[in-house]
């Protein structure tokens, strides 16, 4: 049995109607956590995908602390309003309010496909706040220009599917303009490549957040 608990609670985000956002969070057994890691979801998807495949208890186990959110009218979230159209770029100031309200520091974000429409401008305008950032072929890469991407010094993981033929390749090649980023390409993987191959999934994961602490 795992030492790791997973709890759950709300966050209140002003842009979301007044209605909180559901959130699971696990904290590593013993000691302070090296860094808090926020993981975000597809448009089928929800926290409880990372707790069902062992996402939030792998990366608990190796210190850090967890932190799966259910998206503006998602899962446990569907009443929040999300703050724009689903697959236009949201205001980064909401991720930036999420994560002032789950006192998380600078943060890594885990961000797979619908997801990336708050994830970039999160990245793009309070670039500060990220810490790292871990793209799985996420929306909107093409809504902002090579230019933009060359200015981000964020260490990046750019992870996809071999078999995702059309969001991978096509954020991969938007993603590829970020300087400072590391490529893993996931074999007989599909869109939610982490799905398809868990262990592979969370070896990359791990070896990653290794090089930031």
């Amino acid at each position: 049995m795992s030492a790791v608990q997973i709890t759950e609670g709300t966050v209140k985000v002003e842009m979301c109607g007044g209605h909180p956002l559901f959130y699971r969070q696990v904290l590593p057994p013993s000691g302070e956590p090296k860094l808090c890691v926020l993981l975000l979801h597809g448009i089928r998807f929800t926290s409880e995908n990372w707790l069902r495949i062992g996402t939030l208890t792998s990366l608990a186990e190796a210190g850090f602390r967890a932190v799966a959110l259910d998206l503006p009218g998602l899962g446990q979230s569907k009443a929040a309003e999300p703050p724009a159209p689903v697959g236009q770029p949201a205001p980064g100031e909401f991720l930036r309010q999420v994560c002032e309200g789950l006192e998380t520091g600078p943060v890594v974000v885990i961000s797979p496909s619908l997801s990336g429409m708050y994830s970039l401008p999160f990245l793009f305008q309070h670039t500060q706040q990220v810490k790292a950032y871990v793209p799985v072929a996420p929306i909107c890469t093409d809504k902002f220009k090579a230019e933009q991407y060359s200015g981000i010094q964020v260490p990046t993981l750019i992870v996809y599917g071999d078999q995702d033929t059309q969001l991978g390749e096509v954020s991969l090649r938007n993603l590829s303009n970020l300087p400072n980023h590391k490529v893993v390409v996931m074999k007989g993987a599909g869109h939610p490549c982490y799905l398809d191959d868990p262990e592979t999934w969370h070896t990359s994961i791990l070896e990653f957040l290794k090089t930031l602490v």
